[in-house]
């Protein structure tokens, strides 16, 4: 296996590990909020972070690699208005979409089409997370008082 390779997909289980814990963080803000369906919201999206990470370490083991875990950095409990920590995510989701870009375009430059095979996936998702969090934020156009808030936090609690 590439060692240029192995050590980038190795980075991008820390950042997708970080990922999961800053969206738990958001969740925590939430709850606190008294607005479960967003703290329910970032609880799938740390979920889905993780999945990512144990995808790639899973493929690592695969290709006759090893995982090697990074560590984690504390993350804040403590964010502002909805829209705000909304934003926050999106952002976040374009550095996720900027860092896969990265593996990927490394995966070119080594020939390494099997990892180009694989991150075609990730690629994929990232144009649907960036989605999903670009139409949440549209919604808070038309949110105008507490209560449209309340209608969109109830919806986000449905996510399965």
């Amino acid at each position: 296996m590439n060692e240029k390779i192995t050590k980038a997909l190795n980075e991008q289980i820390n950042k997708e590990m970080e990922s999961a814990y800053l969206y738990l963080g958001m969740a925590v803000h939430f709850e606190a909020e008294a607005l479960p369906g967003f703290a329910h919201w970032m609880q799938e999206q740390a979920k889905e972070e993780m999945e990512h990470a144990l995808k790639i370490y899973r493929y690592l083991f695969e290709i006759g690699a090893k995982p090697v875990l990074g560590a984690i950095g504390a993350q804040s409990t403590e964010y502002g208005k909805p829209i705000e920590v909304v934003k926050k995510v999106l952002e976040h989701e374009k550095f996720v979409t900027a860092s896969i870009t990265s593996l990927y375009e490394l995966a070119i430059a080594e020939k390494d089409y099997k990892t180009q095979s694989f991150l075609t996936w990730f690629i994929n998702e990232q144009v649907e997370e960036e989605a999903n969090v670009t139409a949440i934020l549209d919604k808070f156009r038309y949110i105008d008082n507490n209560a449209g808030l309340m209608i969109l936090d109830r919806e986000l609690a449905a996510r399965a």
